[in-house]
């Protein structure tokens, strides 16, 4: 079997996508790892939904952690100067108001419209809201961050979402770790993918057809 990209490479190319002064939001899961692979000298503005904004890469040692400085997952982060802190009210007009350049959000499902469902599972009966449906429809871009397949190997990357949906066509492009997609008005542009993978094997695990970009080529970090 071919390897696969890893979370931590996941984040990695997701992170090329924020540019300097980018106000940006991390969902839950892969995506917060993406604040610990910030170019060197490019300033990125992390806000998180609980309150916080411009803080700095998650705290590992536990030295560094400390309670008050935690996103919206949970995880410790490490402050960096000028770090604010506000209520969930004014974190929410922060993206109702279309202040967010970028959120990168977890999925269950993704559809090649760009319709995006990452809130339940309906056969767990479980499921939770959280800010994605703000951040959907309120961030400039939206970026999907996912393993390209589920843990039984289904289209995560569907022609329909079969789970509720949290957004209609809402994302603009896909991280995998196989491949990086754009969402078009034409479909699904493969524009770069794993090293060692074919578009064709890329193909075999995306139920939509994907357009081949004419400049394709390995995803590069």
């Amino acid at each position: 079997m071919k390897a696969r990209l890893d979370r931590e490479t996941i984040a990695m190319r997701v992170a090329r996508e924020f540019k300097d002064g980018d106000f940006v939001n991390l969902g839950i899961g892969i995506p917060t790892l993406a604040s610990n692979y910030i170019p060197e000298g490019r300033t990125v503005i992390f806000h998180t939904e609980n309150g916080a904004l411009g803080f700095g890469p998650i705290a590992v040692e536990e030295k560094d952690q400390d309670i008050d400085l935690i996103n919206a997952g949970g995880q410790f982060v490490t402050p960096l100067p000028g770090m604010s802190f506000f209520d969930s009210a004014i974190s929410f007009a922060m993206i109702r108001g279309g202040h967010v350049d970028i959120t990168v959000l977890g999925a269950m499902q993704v559809s090649e419209k760009g319709d995006l469902a990452n809130w339940m599972f309906p056969e767990r009966g479980i499921g939770n809201i959280g800010g994605a449906m703000d951040l959907a429809v309120g961030a400039k871009k939206v970026i999907v961050a996912m393993e390209h397949n589920d843990k039984n190997g289904k289209y995560k990357i569907a022609k329909r979402c079969t789970y509720p949906l949290t957004a209609k066509e809402c994302v603009n492009l896909i991280v995998t770790d196989l491949a990086v997609m754009e969402v078009t008005p034409k479909g699904l542009l493969l524009k770069e993918i794993a090293p060692g993978w074919t578009p064709q094997e890329v193909q075999t695990c995306t139920e939509p057809r994907l357009i081949l970009s004419p400049e394709l080529k390995e995803i590069e970090l």
